[in-house]
């Protein structure tokens, strides 16, 4: 399914050359048919990662204390565990369908009454612009962490959480700010959930010992499509799009955190910088809708990134 482009949502209604009209007041007017088609394309590349294992560990809020966290699932690297550094995560095997991709992604792990329910094929994580000026979106930095959501928010909080968030869906139900108490039988629960996407350009690390509780103080949200004052780093906008294999009755579920608007993930970069910076490049820079090879299919003339082997090319 095509999704709408962050940077048209607010455009609904509005014709096409409209939206680039109204964006062009906001980012360099493209000075071609080609450079407009850009303005109103996606900016993203898809990241594919099975889960690896679960554990109560959290090596960004509570960095060498094993046992200390709530369970967390964890995608990605395989060795992430409470003493993770970004030196072992560099080091460590992969789940993710690029083996360049050595990042930690995890989130807390779903229940249903007291058993683990874990997704069970690789998960969809997009790589986009948060910016409407995607250009001057750059790689994330080497051994960069934080933490998306707030594991204290309300239920009216996680709902108006900043970024664009879809909440909970299955089946017919959509934008559901609990975990819903029934799924129709056959269907799976899907969470969407944006991170935050601007940098303050000078910590690796979350500034407060409690950013579990209140999201990553080194981050912060675009405003208006700009990074605001403090944050000045466009990096790439991490979108989970998390699957489970639950329906039917639903409704001892929950998540190791608590109800479902407890729903939060951290991320710790380890890609190898060659390949993320190649799919910055390609893909949310030159208007992309990329797949995890880099490749759009609906401008095949652009090319690709990565063989059919998921390796750099060239």
């Amino acid at each position: 399914m095509i999704r709408r482009p962050i940077a048209l949502t607010v455009f609904v209604g509005a014709t096409m050359a409209a939206a680039v009209a109204l964006l062009g007041v906001l980012a360099p007017s493209p000075s071609s048919s080609a450079q407009a088609d850009d303005y109103v394309s996606h900016h993203e590349f898809q990241v594919n990662c099975g889960v690896s294992h679960t554990a109560p560990d959290d090596p960004i809020v509570y960095p060498g204390q094993p046992g200390r966290s709530h369970n967390h699932t964890f995608l990605g690297a395989t060795t992430t565990n409470a003493n993770t550094t970004t030196e072992s995560l560099l080091a460590s095997s992969t789940t993710c369908l690029v083996p360049a991709d050595h990042s930690a992604y995890w989130f807390p792990t779903l229940y249903n009454g007291d058993q683990q329910v874990l997704p069970n094929f690789k998960q969809v994580i997009y790589y986009k612009s948060g910016i409407l000026d995607y250009k001057k979106v750059v790689p994330f930095p080497q051994g960069l962490r934080f933490v998306t959501g707030n594991m204290m928010a309300t239920q009216d909080e996680f709902r108006t959480a900043p970024g664009a968030v879809e909440g909970f869906e299955c089946g017919n139900i959509s934008k559901s700010w609990d975990i819903p108490s029934y799924c129709d039988p056959g269907s799976q629960m899907n969470i969407r959930y944006q991170a935050p996407s601007c940098w303050d350009g000078e910590h690796l690390t979350p500034q407060d010992a409690e950013a579990h509780h209140a999201g990553s103080k080194n981050m912060a949200y675009p405003v208006n499509g700009v990074c605001p004052d403090g944050f000045p780093i466009a990096v790439p906008m991490i979108e989970f799009k998390m699957a489970f294999p639950l329906s039917g009755d639903m409704s001892r579920a929950h998540f190791a955190s608590g109800r479902g608007f407890s729903w939060h993930y951290d991320f710790f970069n380890a890609w190898e910088p060659a390949t993320l910076d190649a799919l910055v490049k390609h893909c949310i820079n030159g208007g992309l809708q990329c797949d995890p090879r880099g490749f759009d299919q609906y401008k095949p003339d652009r090319g690709q990134v990565l063989d059919a082997n998921y390796q750099l090319i060239g």
